[in-house]
């Protein structure tokens, strides 16, 4: 079995992809491929489907990485270390992280979403690869930024050295909010009319929202890409949580440098 992937062009040495729900084996709101852990799916229907997209990226299960993601803005860096790891310390290493990043090559690493937005970066100087979760809380709290920093931080990423895909996630004329939530983004965002659209209720695009953060912070313009995609619209090809509920799959969202292993 074969997992259908929506691909992205970062270069010949980088794979980048978003999971659709295509090319597993989990049933019902899962259905099909589905290897996130943590939404309630089969445990083994989870493990048979992360097999499937481990076999398809010719890597083996603990080089792909997939952080429990709780919404906040912590970044971890995936190195050698990691690999010496017990399965408890590593799982209690990717506990409330919501971005990862590495520059070891066949090692993938994602964030699972459905409808939040992902990021994908691809350092061109330095070679290193982030995956980034940015629902709305991350989105206010900066985290396609704070991401970028962690970056800066670890492998000395310049911001416009760095390539951008704005995968799938929910466009503005689906995501409807409160008011609050809008006042909240209103005061951090001085560009919020570019953002926002009043219907009977405020609504965000939250895919623009990010760019326009990462061209404040020095990403260039040309580097960044929008995959377009709207989840909400196209829940038969990837998971949306406001259209199936919050008991169904998640999109797997991930970034890996070819090559051989360096562990």
């Amino acid at each position: 079995m074969e997992p259908e992937l929506e691909q992205y062009n970062f270069g010949d040495d980088i794979v980048a992809f978003s999971t659709t729900r295509h090319g597993g084996v989990s049933k019902g709101n899962y259905a099909e491929l589905n290897i996130n852990p943590y939404c309630g799916d089969d445990s083994q229907n989870v493990n048979d489907n992360l097999k499937i997209l481990c076999d398809a990226l010719e890597i083996t299960t603990d080089h792909l990485i997939l952080p429990h993601q709780t919404h906040q803005t912590v970044c971890r860096a995936i190195t050698p270390e990691y690999f010496n790891l017990s399965d408890e310390k590593r799982k209690e290493y990717l506990e409330g992280v919501d971005a990862v990043m590495t520059d070891m090559p066949k090692v993938c690493v994602g964030v699972s979403t459905a409808d939040c937005i992902p990021l994908l970066y691809y350092d061109t100087e330095h070679h290193a690869l982030a995956a980034v979760h940015a629902g709305w809380r991350g989105t206010l709290a900066g985290i396609a930024t704070k991401a970028l920093e962690a970056m800066a931080k670890q492998y000395d990423t310049q911001p416009g050295k760095v390539k951008i895909m704005i995968g799938p996630g929910i466009s503005l004329k689906n995501f409807e909010v409160g008011d609050e939530v809008y006042e909240q983004f209103a005061n951090a965002f001085p560009f919020i009319r570019f953002m926002s659209k009043r219907y009977d209720k405020w609504h965000l695009d939250l895919q623009v929202c990010n760019r326009l953060q990462l061209l404040h912070a020095g990403a260039r313009l040309e580097n960044i890409v929008m995959s377009n995609i709207c989840t909400y619209d196209q829940a038969n090809r990837f998971f949306s949580a406001r259209r199936l509920g919050a008991q169904s799959g998640r999109i797997y969202n991930g970034i890996m440098k070819k090559g051989e292993s360096s562990k």
